[in-house]
C-alpha cells in the first residue's frame, strides 16, 4: 500500500513552526503503510514531494515517529519534504521474528528502499538516539544516499579493536541494560510489556533529580518504579500515543536493535570508517550519553551545537533544536 503521488501538504497539518506546547496527536500526519525491502513501514509524511528536499527523521528507542512532532511544521515551512518512518519493531510497521533481521544492514536498507520509493537518490537524514546510530551506519554503508546528516545525543560510535557489547560487559558489567538484553535475553522484554505505561512515564522524564545509581538493570528499575523523578516531557496525550503502540506492539523488535550491535560490529568491518558529509551533531549538556572526544577524526565536517538539556533533546528544547536544524540547514543549502 503506497500514498498518493501529489505535492500536498495535509490540510490538518499547521506549518507553523511549534513550541513547548502539548501536541494534540490528531494534528499530526496520517500515517502510511508503505511495502519497502520486504517489510511494511509505517509512514509520517508532510511538505511539497516535488519540491526535491527530503528530510528523512529517524527515532531512537523506545520511541515513535511523534517524537519528532515539534520539527516537521517548521520544517515543512521551510520548503522540505519530511518523511517520517516509524522504523521496524515500532508501532504498526512489521515486526520480523529473526533477530538478526534487525541489524544494521536491514535497518539502513530500510531508508535506502524508503529513499526509492518516494524516488529520491539521497536525502539529509536526521537521528536521535538509536536514530542517530542508523544514521551513522546509513552514512557508512551507502553514502551516495545520503547529503547531510543531523544527529541528535549519540555521536559517531568508533569501531574499535572489540565488539561493542563485549566491551560494555567487560566495562560496565551483566546489569548494564545494552548487556544484558543481549545475555538475558526476554527477560526485561517481558517486565517493560507488563509495565508499558509505567516504564514510559518513568522514563520520558527532565530535570531529574540527581541520585546514586541503583542496583539491578536500569530499564527494569524505571518498569517498577511506583514514583517517576523529575518533570514529564511529554503531555499525558502525547505519552498515550506511545504507550498505545507498545501495548500494540511489544518491545521484543525494538530491543532487538540492541541485539545486533555485535553483529554491527563485524557488518562494518570493511566500511570507510569516515563520515564525509556535512554534518550538525546536537548534544544535550545534561544527556547522559557521553560526548565524543575525537568527533572531528571520523566526520571532518561536523559543526556542534549544545543545548541545555537532557537525553529527550528534540522534546525537551523544541524550539532551539528546531531553530539549530534549520539555520544549519540554510547555511549548508546556501553554500
Amino acid at each position: 500500500m503506497t500514498s498518493s503521488t501529489s505535492p500536498t501538504t495535509p490540510a490538518h497539518i499547521d506549518p507553523r513552526p511549534v513550541g513547548a506546547a502539548p501536541l494534540d496527536p490528531a494534528e499530526f500526519p496520517e500515517p502510511t503503510l508503505v511495502s519497502v525491502n520486504g517489510v511494511t513501514l509505517e509512514v509520517f509524511e508532510a511538505g511539497r514531494r516535488d519540491a526535491g528536499r527530503p528530510v528523512v527523521l529517524c527515532h531512537g528507542w523506545p520511541e515513535h515517529a511523534i517524537t519528532w512532532r515539534h520539527q516537521v511544521p517548521a520544517l515543512v515551512a521551510a520548503g522540505y519534504h519530511v518523511i517520517v518512518p516509524n522504523q521496524r519493531g515500532y508501532g504498526r510497521s512489521s515486526r520480523p521474528t529473526e533477530v538478526t533481521d534487525y541489524d544494521i544492514e536491514h535497518l539502513t536498507g530500510d531508508l535506502v528502499a524508503l529513499l526509492d520509493h518516494y524516488g529520491y537518490d539521497d536525502a539529509t537524514f536526521v537521528g536521535h538516539d538509536w536514530g542517530a546510530m542508523v544514521v551513522w551506519g546509513l552514512t557508512l554503508l551507502h553514502p551516495d544516499r545520503v547529503n547531510k546528516v543531523i544527529n541528535l545525543s549519540l555521536p559517531y560510535q568508533v569501531r574499535g579493536d572489540v565488539p561493542w557489547i563485549e566491551l560494555m560487559e567487560s566495562v560496565l558489567g551483566d546489569d548494564f541494560y545494552f548487556v544484558h538484553f543481549n545475555r538475558q535475553p526476554g527477560v526485561a522484554d517481558a517486565v517493560l510489556d507488563e509495565n508499558t505505561a509505567q516504564f514510559l512515564r518513568n522514563l520520558y522524564r527532565k530535570n531529574e533529580p540527581p541520585a546514586e545509581p541503583a542496583q539491578g538493570m536500569a530499564m527494569i528499575n524505571l518498569a517498577r518504579a511506583e514514583t517517576p523523578r523529575g518533570e514529564p516531557v511529554m503531555s499525558d496525550l502525547e505519552l498515550a500515543v506511545l504507550v498505545s503502540a507498545f501495548e500494540s506492539s511489544g518491545f521484543t523488535g525494538s530491543i532487538n536493535w540492541y541485539r545486533n550491535l555485535d553483529r554491527n560490529w563485524h557488518l562494518l568491518a570493511d566500511a570507510d570508517p569516515i563520515i564525509r558529509q556535512p554534518t550538525l551533531m546536537i548534544y544535550g549538556a545534561r544527556d547522559a550519553i557521553a560526548r565524543s572526544e575525537n568527533l572531528t577524526e571520523f566526520v571532518p565536517n561536523v559543526d556542534v551545537v549544545t543545548l541545555d538539556c537532557g537525553h529527550w533533546i528534540q522534546q525537551e528544547r523544541p524550539d532551539e533544536t528546531t531553530q539549530a536544524i534549520l539555520t544549519w540547514l540554510a547555511q549548508r543549502d546556501a553554500t
